[in-house]
Protein backbone atom coordinates (compact mmCIF):
# COMPACT_ATOMS: atom_id res chain seq x y z
CA UNK A 1 0.00 0.00 0.00
CA UNK A 2 1.42 3.40 -0.83
CA UNK A 3 0.78 7.02 0.45
CA UNK A 4 0.06 10.31 -1.26
CA UNK A 5 -0.85 13.87 -0.52
CA UNK A 6 -4.26 14.75 -0.43
CA UNK A 7 -4.17 17.70 -2.14
CA UNK A 8 -2.17 16.23 -5.11
CA UNK A 9 -4.52 13.34 -5.57
CA UNK A 10 -7.67 13.40 -7.38
CA UNK A 11 -11.11 13.38 -5.84
CA UNK A 12 -11.57 9.48 -6.17
CA UNK A 13 -10.41 6.33 -5.40
CA UNK A 14 -6.75 5.52 -6.41
CA UNK A 15 -5.44 2.63 -4.32
CA UNK A 16 -3.21 4.65 -2.05
CA UNK A 17 -3.77 5.89 1.36
CA UNK A 18 -4.40 10.10 1.55
CA UNK A 19 -2.48 11.36 3.76
CA UNK A 20 -4.14 15.24 5.09
CA UNK A 21 -2.46 18.48 5.91
CA UNK A 22 -3.97 21.34 8.59
CA UNK A 23 -6.77 22.16 6.18
CA UNK A 24 -8.30 18.35 5.73
CA UNK A 25 -7.96 18.10 9.76
CA UNK A 26 -10.04 21.55 9.87
CA UNK A 27 -12.29 20.44 7.41
CA UNK A 28 -12.85 16.96 9.34
CA UNK A 29 -13.67 19.06 12.77
CA UNK A 30 -16.39 21.09 11.20
CA UNK A 31 -18.20 17.62 9.24
CA UNK A 32 -17.42 15.58 12.15
CA UNK A 33 -19.51 17.76 14.99
CA UNK A 34 -22.10 18.29 12.16
CA UNK A 35 -22.90 14.24 12.41
CA UNK A 36 -22.33 14.74 16.13
CA UNK A 37 -24.86 17.37 16.15
CA UNK A 38 -27.63 15.26 14.62
CA UNK A 39 -27.00 12.07 16.70
CA UNK A 40 -27.20 14.33 19.61
CA UNK A 41 -30.63 14.88 18.33
CA UNK A 42 -31.63 11.44 17.74
CA UNK A 43 -30.77 10.90 21.03
CA UNK A 44 -33.26 13.34 22.52
CA UNK A 45 -35.69 11.43 19.81
CA UNK A 46 -35.82 7.68 20.55
CA UNK A 47 -38.20 6.39 21.94
CA UNK A 48 -41.27 3.90 22.02
CA UNK A 49 -43.14 5.08 19.38
CA UNK A 50 -40.80 7.12 17.19
CA UNK A 51 -40.15 5.59 13.76
CA UNK A 52 -37.43 5.44 12.18
CA UNK A 53 -38.56 7.72 9.26
CA UNK A 54 -39.02 10.34 11.53
CA UNK A 55 -35.37 9.89 12.74
CA UNK A 56 -34.36 9.51 9.30
CA UNK A 57 -36.38 12.70 8.68
CA UNK A 58 -35.13 14.73 11.63
CA UNK A 59 -31.27 14.19 10.35
CA UNK A 60 -32.33 15.33 6.38
CA UNK A 61 -34.17 18.80 8.24
CA UNK A 62 -30.93 19.23 9.91
CA UNK A 63 -28.46 18.65 7.59
CA UNK A 64 -30.54 21.15 4.93
CA UNK A 65 -30.77 23.73 7.82
CA UNK A 66 -26.94 23.45 8.35
CA UNK A 67 -26.30 23.57 4.67
CA UNK A 68 -25.08 19.91 5.01
CA UNK A 69 -25.86 17.08 2.45
CA UNK A 70 -26.61 13.19 3.92
CA UNK A 71 -24.13 11.10 2.21
CA UNK A 72 -26.30 8.10 1.68
CA UNK A 73 -29.06 10.34 0.21
CA UNK A 74 -29.59 8.33 -3.37
CA UNK A 75 -25.51 6.81 -2.93
CA UNK A 76 -25.80 3.66 -5.73
CA UNK A 77 -29.96 4.34 -5.43
CA UNK A 78 -29.98 4.47 -1.57
CA UNK A 79 -33.57 6.39 -0.61
CA UNK A 80 -32.79 7.32 2.91
CA UNK A 81 -30.42 10.25 5.19
CA UNK A 82 -29.95 7.80 7.50
CA UNK A 83 -29.17 4.07 8.45
CA UNK A 84 -30.90 3.02 11.05
CA UNK A 85 -30.36 -0.98 12.11
CA UNK A 86 -32.57 -2.23 14.91
CA UNK A 87 -32.00 -5.11 17.42
CA UNK A 88 -30.32 -8.45 15.39
CA UNK A 89 -29.42 -5.97 11.91
CA UNK A 90 -26.07 -5.55 11.80
CA UNK A 91 -26.17 -2.35 9.95
CA UNK A 92 -27.57 -0.82 6.74
CA UNK A 93 -31.15 -1.09 7.94
CA UNK A 94 -33.08 1.29 6.07
CA UNK A 95 -35.46 3.81 7.72
CA UNK A 96 -39.21 3.09 7.76
CA UNK A 97 -42.90 4.15 9.38
CA UNK A 98 -42.60 1.12 11.61
CA UNK A 99 -42.45 2.51 15.35
CA UNK A 100 -39.76 1.55 17.99
CA UNK A 101 -40.96 0.01 20.42
CA UNK A 102 -39.75 -0.65 24.32
CA UNK A 103 -36.39 -2.93 24.84
CA UNK A 104 -34.79 -2.27 21.56
CA UNK A 105 -31.72 -1.22 20.57
CA UNK A 106 -30.78 0.46 17.53
CA UNK A 107 -27.99 1.95 15.80
CA UNK A 108 -28.33 5.55 13.82
CA UNK A 109 -25.71 6.02 11.11
CA UNK A 110 -25.09 9.56 10.18
CA UNK A 111 -22.70 10.61 7.39
CA UNK A 112 -22.88 14.37 6.34
CA UNK A 113 -21.22 16.28 4.01
CA UNK A 114 -19.87 19.47 4.85
CA UNK A 115 -17.97 21.92 2.76
CA UNK A 116 -17.00 18.45 0.81
CA UNK A 117 -16.04 16.91 3.69
CA UNK A 118 -17.42 13.44 5.20
CA UNK A 119 -18.39 13.54 9.06
CA UNK A 120 -19.23 9.80 9.52
CA UNK A 121 -20.35 8.39 12.86
CA UNK A 122 -22.88 6.11 14.22
CA UNK A 123 -24.03 5.35 17.48
CA UNK A 124 -26.53 2.89 19.59
CA UNK A 125 -29.59 3.83 21.20
CA UNK A 126 -31.69 2.41 23.97
CA UNK A 127 -35.14 2.74 23.03
CA UNK A 128 -36.85 2.56 26.93
CA UNK A 129 -35.15 -0.09 29.28
CA UNK A 130 -33.85 -2.86 27.99
CA UNK A 131 -32.58 -5.58 28.96
CA UNK A 132 -29.09 -6.45 31.01
CA UNK A 133 -27.85 -8.59 28.04
CA UNK A 134 -28.64 -5.72 25.39
CA UNK A 135 -26.87 -3.25 27.91
CA UNK A 136 -23.88 -5.34 28.25
CA UNK A 137 -23.82 -5.30 24.30
CA UNK A 138 -23.86 -1.80 24.05
CA UNK A 139 -20.95 -1.29 26.59
CA UNK A 140 -18.85 -3.75 24.81
CA UNK A 141 -19.28 -2.36 21.60
CA UNK A 142 -18.70 1.27 22.72
CA UNK A 143 -15.78 0.18 24.39
CA UNK A 144 -14.51 -2.17 22.07
CA UNK A 145 -14.45 1.13 19.42
CA UNK A 146 -12.64 3.03 21.70
CA UNK A 147 -9.65 0.46 22.60
CA UNK A 148 -9.42 0.59 18.71
CA UNK A 149 -9.11 4.12 18.57
CA UNK A 150 -7.06 4.20 21.67
CA UNK A 151 -4.33 2.00 19.70
CA UNK A 152 -3.88 4.34 16.86
CA UNK A 153 -0.09 6.11 16.84
CA UNK A 154 2.15 7.17 14.35
CA UNK A 155 4.82 4.56 13.49
CA UNK A 156 1.88 1.56 14.28
CA UNK A 157 -0.06 -0.20 12.00
CA UNK A 158 -3.68 -1.01 11.12
CA UNK A 159 -3.85 -3.98 12.32
CA UNK A 160 -3.14 -2.89 15.86
CA UNK A 161 -6.65 -1.55 16.05
CA UNK A 162 -8.38 -5.13 14.46
CA UNK A 163 -6.21 -6.81 17.28
CA UNK A 164 -7.04 -4.39 20.11
CA UNK A 165 -11.07 -4.86 19.52
CA UNK A 166 -11.11 -8.83 18.87
CA UNK A 167 -8.74 -9.16 21.81
CA UNK A 168 -11.23 -7.27 24.11
CA UNK A 169 -14.40 -8.66 22.44
CA UNK A 170 -13.81 -12.43 21.80
CA UNK A 171 -12.50 -13.45 25.59
CA UNK A 172 -16.22 -11.47 26.65
CA UNK A 173 -18.19 -14.45 24.39
CA UNK A 174 -19.38 -11.78 22.09
CA UNK A 175 -17.87 -12.14 18.11
CA UNK A 176 -16.52 -9.26 15.94
CA UNK A 177 -17.96 -9.06 12.40
CA UNK A 178 -15.92 -9.47 9.37
CA UNK A 179 -18.10 -8.76 7.01
CA UNK A 180 -18.22 -5.11 6.97
CA UNK A 181 -15.27 -2.45 8.24
CA UNK A 182 -14.00 0.28 8.88
CA UNK A 183 -12.38 2.90 6.04
CA UNK A 184 -10.63 5.94 4.95
CA UNK A 185 -12.40 9.36 5.03
CA UNK A 186 -12.14 12.59 4.34
CA UNK A 187 -13.23 13.84 1.26
CA UNK A 188 -14.49 10.75 0.08
CA UNK A 189 -17.59 8.57 1.64
CA UNK A 190 -15.30 5.38 1.40
CA UNK A 191 -11.48 5.12 0.59
CA UNK A 192 -8.50 3.10 1.58
CA UNK A 193 -7.38 1.91 3.45
CA UNK A 194 -9.62 -0.58 4.87
CA UNK A 195 -9.89 -1.15 8.88
CA UNK A 196 -10.72 -4.58 9.60
CA UNK A 197 -11.99 -4.84 13.30
CA UNK A 198 -9.92 -7.78 14.06
CA UNK A 199 -6.45 -8.94 12.77
CA UNK A 200 -2.51 -9.12 14.43
CA UNK A 201 -0.46 -6.50 15.97
CA UNK A 202 2.05 -5.20 13.50
CA UNK A 203 0.06 -6.41 10.26
CA UNK A 204 -1.23 -4.05 7.65
CA UNK A 205 -0.09 -0.73 6.14
CA UNK A 206 1.56 1.81 9.01
CA UNK A 207 -0.06 4.32 10.31
CA UNK A 208 1.32 7.72 9.51
CA UNK A 209 0.37 11.32 10.31
CA UNK A 210 -2.48 12.46 8.17
CA UNK A 211 -4.42 9.20 7.49
CA UNK A 212 -8.32 9.90 8.19
CA UNK A 213 -10.71 7.00 9.01
CA UNK A 214 -13.44 5.50 10.64
CA UNK A 215 -13.28 3.00 13.37
CA UNK A 216 -16.91 1.46 13.93
CA UNK A 217 -16.88 -2.02 15.07
CA UNK A 218 -19.77 -4.31 14.68
CA UNK A 219 -20.45 -6.89 17.75
CA UNK A 220 -22.81 -9.43 17.97
CA UNK A 221 -24.03 -11.23 21.07
CA UNK A 222 -23.72 -14.76 19.13
CA UNK A 223 -21.82 -15.72 16.35
CA UNK A 224 -20.04 -13.33 13.32
CA UNK A 225 -21.99 -14.59 10.47
CA UNK A 226 -24.37 -12.21 8.62
CA UNK A 227 -26.73 -12.53 5.59
CA UNK A 228 -27.98 -9.36 3.28
CA UNK A 229 -31.29 -9.45 2.80
CA UNK A 230 -33.52 -9.45 -0.94
CA UNK A 231 -33.28 -5.70 -0.45
CA UNK A 232 -29.52 -5.35 -1.11
CA UNK A 233 -28.95 -2.99 1.59
CA UNK A 234 -29.86 -4.28 5.26
CA UNK A 235 -27.62 -6.98 6.63
CA UNK A 236 -28.74 -9.53 9.75
CA UNK A 237 -27.51 -11.93 12.13
CA UNK A 238 -27.81 -15.60 10.48
CA UNK A 239 -28.73 -16.60 14.53
CA UNK A 240 -30.80 -13.58 14.87
CA UNK A 241 -28.51 -12.67 17.89
CA UNK A 242 -28.93 -9.14 19.06
CA UNK A 243 -25.71 -7.07 16.93
CA UNK A 244 -24.34 -3.58 18.09
CA UNK A 245 -21.78 -0.81 16.55
CA UNK A 246 -20.63 2.12 17.34
CA UNK A 247 -18.52 4.18 14.52
CA UNK A 248 -16.37 7.25 15.11
CA UNK A 249 -14.69 9.48 12.16
CA UNK A 250 -10.92 9.43 13.27
CA UNK A 251 -7.54 11.58 12.03
CA UNK A 252 -4.03 10.01 13.06
CA UNK A 253 -2.11 12.63 14.62
CA UNK A 254 1.99 13.40 15.09
CA UNK A 255 1.76 12.21 18.72
CA UNK A 256 -1.29 9.80 18.28
CA UNK A 257 -5.54 10.43 17.01
CA UNK A 258 -7.93 12.78 17.15
CA UNK A 259 -11.69 12.20 17.47
CA UNK A 260 -13.57 14.02 15.01
CA UNK A 261 -17.17 12.92 15.59
CA UNK A 262 -17.42 13.69 19.87
CA UNK A 263 -20.31 14.42 21.51
CA UNK A 264 -20.66 18.16 21.56
CA UNK A 265 -23.78 17.24 24.62
CA UNK A 266 -21.07 14.74 26.32
CA UNK A 267 -23.89 11.35 24.91
CA UNK A 268 -20.24 9.67 23.84
CA UNK A 269 -21.18 6.20 26.43
CA UNK A 270 -24.46 4.15 25.70
CA UNK A 271 -27.02 5.56 28.44
CA UNK A 272 -29.42 3.93 29.67
CA UNK A 273 -33.01 4.37 31.63
CA UNK A 274 -33.93 7.45 29.58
Amino acid sequence: MSYVEAAAAPLRKTGQIRLHGPEGFEGMRRAGRLAAEALDLVHEMVAPGVSTEAIDNLVFEFAMDNGAMPATLMYRGYRKSTCTSINHVVCHGIPNEKPLREGDIVNVDVTLIYDGWYGDSSRMYPVGEIPRRAERLLEVTYESMMRGIEAIKPGGHVGDIGAAIQDYVEPLHMSVVRDFCGHGVGQLFHDEPNIVHVGRRGEGPELLPGMIFTVEPMINLGRPHVKVLSDGWTAVTRDRALSAQFEHSVGVTETGVEIFTLSPKGYHKPIFGG
